[in-house]
Protein backbone atom coordinates (compact mmCIF):
# COMPACT_ATOMS: atom_id res chain seq x y z
CA UNK A 1 0.00 0.00 0.00
CA UNK A 2 3.03 2.39 1.11
CA UNK A 3 4.57 1.78 -2.72
CA UNK A 4 1.11 2.70 -4.98
CA UNK A 5 0.68 5.89 -2.66
CA UNK A 6 4.37 6.91 -3.16
CA UNK A 7 3.81 5.89 -6.80
CA UNK A 8 0.93 7.95 -6.99
CA UNK A 9 2.55 10.79 -5.35
CA UNK A 10 5.96 10.87 -7.94
CA UNK A 11 3.86 10.77 -10.66
CA UNK A 12 1.39 13.41 -9.61
CA UNK A 13 4.20 15.88 -8.91
CA UNK A 14 6.31 14.58 -12.22
CA UNK A 15 2.90 15.91 -14.14
CA UNK A 16 3.19 19.08 -12.41
CA UNK A 17 6.18 19.92 -12.58
CA UNK A 18 6.22 18.71 -16.47
CA UNK A 19 3.14 21.18 -16.75
CA UNK A 20 4.79 24.07 -15.43
CA UNK A 21 7.70 23.67 -17.49
CA UNK A 22 5.64 23.46 -20.78
CA UNK A 23 4.03 26.58 -19.94
CA UNK A 24 8.02 28.29 -19.66
CA UNK A 25 9.02 30.34 -22.42
CA UNK A 26 12.31 30.22 -22.57
CA UNK A 27 14.72 32.41 -25.09
CA UNK A 28 18.58 33.05 -26.06
CA UNK A 29 20.10 35.59 -27.20
CA UNK A 30 23.63 35.44 -29.04
CA UNK A 31 25.02 38.33 -26.92
CA UNK A 32 28.38 38.20 -29.50
CA UNK A 33 26.99 38.42 -32.45
CA UNK A 34 24.60 41.76 -31.12
CA UNK A 35 27.97 43.01 -30.38
CA UNK A 36 28.97 42.38 -33.78
CA UNK A 37 25.98 43.34 -36.15
CA UNK A 38 23.70 45.27 -34.28
CA UNK A 39 23.78 49.03 -35.47
CA UNK A 40 24.70 50.80 -32.16
CA UNK A 41 27.97 48.39 -32.41
CA UNK A 42 28.76 49.04 -35.81
CA UNK A 43 28.73 52.89 -34.90
CA UNK A 44 30.90 52.61 -31.90
CA UNK A 45 33.40 50.56 -33.60
CA UNK A 46 33.38 52.86 -36.31
CA UNK A 47 33.67 55.81 -33.93
CA UNK A 48 36.71 53.89 -32.62
CA UNK A 49 38.60 53.41 -35.72
CA UNK A 50 38.07 57.08 -36.84
CA UNK A 51 39.05 58.11 -33.24
CA UNK A 52 42.69 56.22 -33.36
CA UNK A 53 43.05 56.36 -37.07
CA UNK A 54 46.07 58.98 -36.77
CA UNK A 55 47.83 57.28 -33.89
CA UNK A 56 47.80 53.99 -35.83
CA UNK A 57 49.31 55.30 -39.23
CA UNK A 58 52.00 57.15 -36.87
CA UNK A 59 53.08 53.80 -35.05
CA UNK A 60 52.97 52.29 -38.41
CA UNK A 61 55.01 55.21 -39.71
CA UNK A 62 57.70 54.72 -36.65
CA UNK A 63 57.27 50.82 -37.48
CA UNK A 64 58.59 51.10 -41.04
CA UNK A 65 60.92 53.81 -39.46
CA UNK A 66 62.18 51.71 -37.00
CA UNK A 67 62.55 48.71 -40.01
CA UNK A 68 64.48 51.23 -42.33
CA UNK A 69 66.80 51.78 -39.78
CA UNK A 70 67.81 48.36 -38.75
CA UNK A 71 67.92 47.18 -42.21
CA UNK A 72 70.40 50.55 -43.07
CA UNK A 73 72.84 49.19 -39.66
CA UNK A 74 72.92 45.53 -40.66
CA UNK A 75 73.73 46.36 -44.19
CA UNK A 76 75.77 48.89 -43.51
CA UNK A 77 77.51 47.76 -39.93
CA UNK A 78 81.13 46.17 -41.04
CA UNK A 79 82.12 49.46 -43.19
CA UNK A 80 80.63 51.99 -40.34
CA UNK A 81 83.00 53.84 -38.07
CA UNK A 82 82.74 52.63 -34.42
CA UNK A 83 81.55 55.99 -33.16
CA UNK A 84 79.20 55.92 -36.01
CA UNK A 85 77.93 52.51 -35.18
CA UNK A 86 77.57 52.86 -31.98
CA UNK A 87 75.71 56.34 -32.33
CA UNK A 88 72.82 54.74 -34.70
CA UNK A 89 72.62 51.68 -32.53
CA UNK A 90 71.68 54.36 -29.86
CA UNK A 91 69.11 56.29 -32.18
CA UNK A 92 67.48 53.12 -32.91
CA UNK A 93 67.40 51.91 -29.32
CA UNK A 94 65.78 55.00 -28.59
CA UNK A 95 63.42 54.67 -31.32
CA UNK A 96 62.45 51.81 -30.23
CA UNK A 97 62.10 52.20 -26.52
CA UNK A 98 59.72 55.24 -28.11
CA UNK A 99 57.92 52.78 -30.10
CA UNK A 100 56.78 50.24 -28.13
CA UNK A 101 56.22 53.17 -25.18
CA UNK A 102 53.59 54.79 -27.88
CA UNK A 103 52.04 51.27 -28.75
CA UNK A 104 51.13 50.24 -25.23
CA UNK A 105 49.82 53.34 -24.38
CA UNK A 106 47.90 52.85 -27.92
CA UNK A 107 46.55 49.36 -27.05
CA UNK A 108 45.68 51.18 -23.36
CA UNK A 109 43.46 53.90 -24.57
CA UNK A 110 41.86 52.01 -27.24
CA UNK A 111 41.01 49.26 -25.02
CA UNK A 112 39.67 51.73 -22.51
CA UNK A 113 37.76 53.48 -25.04
CA UNK A 114 36.38 50.04 -26.42
CA UNK A 115 35.52 48.96 -23.08
CA UNK A 116 33.19 52.65 -22.60
CA UNK A 117 31.51 52.37 -26.01
CA UNK A 118 30.85 48.75 -25.77
CA UNK A 119 29.42 49.04 -22.07
CA UNK A 120 27.13 51.55 -23.74
CA UNK A 121 25.86 49.11 -26.38
CA UNK A 122 25.25 46.40 -23.91
CA UNK A 123 23.45 48.48 -21.76
CA UNK A 124 21.09 49.08 -24.70
CA UNK A 125 21.39 45.61 -26.00
CA UNK A 126 20.07 44.52 -22.52
CA UNK A 127 17.27 47.17 -22.01
CA UNK A 128 16.20 45.79 -25.79
CA UNK A 129 16.01 42.41 -24.30
CA UNK A 130 14.39 43.25 -21.00
CA UNK A 131 11.51 44.78 -23.36
CA UNK A 132 11.05 41.82 -25.94
CA UNK A 133 10.59 39.95 -22.82
CA UNK A 134 8.26 41.91 -21.13
CA UNK A 135 6.32 42.27 -23.94
CA UNK A 136 6.42 38.82 -25.80
CA UNK A 137 5.79 37.19 -22.12
CA UNK A 138 9.14 35.05 -21.71
CA UNK A 139 10.15 33.69 -18.44
CA UNK A 140 13.61 33.17 -18.69
CA UNK A 141 16.61 34.92 -21.54
CA UNK A 142 19.44 33.10 -21.77
CA UNK A 143 22.82 35.00 -23.27
CA UNK A 144 25.45 32.04 -22.85
CA UNK A 145 24.70 28.61 -23.62
CA UNK A 146 26.97 25.70 -25.32
CA UNK A 147 23.76 24.69 -27.47
CA UNK A 148 20.07 26.84 -27.89
CA UNK A 149 17.99 25.48 -30.59
CA UNK A 150 17.09 28.07 -33.46
CA UNK A 151 13.31 27.80 -32.18
CA UNK A 152 14.62 30.52 -29.16
CA UNK A 153 16.90 32.05 -30.56
CA UNK A 154 15.65 36.35 -30.40
CA UNK A 155 19.10 37.51 -31.27
CA UNK A 156 17.84 38.73 -34.73
CA UNK A 157 14.65 40.40 -33.00
CA UNK A 158 17.04 42.11 -30.37
CA UNK A 159 19.34 43.54 -33.45
CA UNK A 160 16.42 44.73 -35.22
CA UNK A 161 14.77 46.41 -31.95
CA UNK A 162 18.12 48.53 -31.93
CA UNK A 163 18.68 49.46 -35.30
CA UNK A 164 15.10 50.76 -35.26
CA UNK A 165 15.91 52.29 -31.92
CA UNK A 166 18.97 54.39 -33.32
Amino acid sequence: MKVSTLTLVAAALLGIAQGAIAETKIGFVNSDRVMREAAPAVRAQQRLEKEFEKRDQELQRMARDLKSMQDDLERNATTMGENDRRNKERALNDLNRDFQRKQREFREDLNQRRNEELASVLDKANRSVKQIAESEKFDIIFQEAVYASPSIDITDKVIKALSDAK
